[in-house]
């Protein structure tokens, strides 16, 4: 399933108050079976969200959740948001980290510190990792637990966040990685860019050396 292109939204905030959530936490290794980067949503935080162990293929319709952990608040169904503490995304390497992110419907990633790995895997998948000091997560977090969510406005092509009752957060990305989520670019559609260049390049060595095509 190819990138999309980023847009500008707004959306209440998952206040997920963990450290060192590692991607075995986030997407359990069972499920790793699968390289279809889809279907991986209703397992994402598996674990932490049901009390039954989960297996791929199941319908977790009617499986039993543990109504402690923040995903089953309904205040936060249909989040795009999710906040977290430092070193998210620690562990292994296993891309479907963000496949299950991204599958769930989160599109930025806010936290202290990314496994660095994580980091890359999340940027290629359409997801947007947003560094801020620990200062100001704590800020966050602080406004996130009130009665009502916190509701934050993401203008990436401004490079801001705008959360309720405070003013706005400038956020820093490397221009390659805001060249590709603005434009919904993974690896292969970098290369696609190129798609004319590719071709010219094959069809004058097809001429030039033939015998490498026969």
């Amino acid at each position: 399933m190819p990138m999309q292109p980023f847009e500008n939204f707004s959306s209440v905030v998952v206040p997920l108050d963990r450290a060192n959530v590692d991607t075995d936490a986030i997407i359990p290794k069972q499920f790793l079976k699968s390289i279809q980067r889809t279907g991986f949503g209703p397992y994402l935080f598996d674990e932490w969200r049901y009390l039954d162990h989960g297996e791929p293929g199941m319908d977790c319709t009617n499986r039993p959740i543990n109504p402690d952990f923040v995903l089953n608040d309904p205040r936060y169904q249909g989040a795009k948001i999710l906040l977290a503490r430092r070193n998210f995304g620690c562990g292994s390497s296993r891309e479907h980290a963000p496949w299950a992110l991204a599958d769930y419907g989160f599109r930025v990633l806010i936290a202290p510190s990314f496994a660095d790995i994580f980091h890359q895997n999340a940027t290629k998948n359409g997801i947007l990792p947003v560094v801020l000091d620990e200062a100001l997560i704590d800020e966050l977090f602080t406004l996130a637990s009130g009665d009502a969510p916190l509701t934050i406005d993401v203008d990436l092509h401004n490079l801001k966040l705008s959360p309720d009752g405070r003013a706005h957060i400038e956020i820093d990305i490397d221009p390659h990685h805001h060249h590709c989520l603005i434009h919904g670019l993974d690896d292969i559609g970098l290369t696609l860019e190129h798609a004319d260049a590719i071709a010219a390049y094959e069809q004058r060595r097809a001429t030039e050396a033939p015998w490498l095509f026969a």
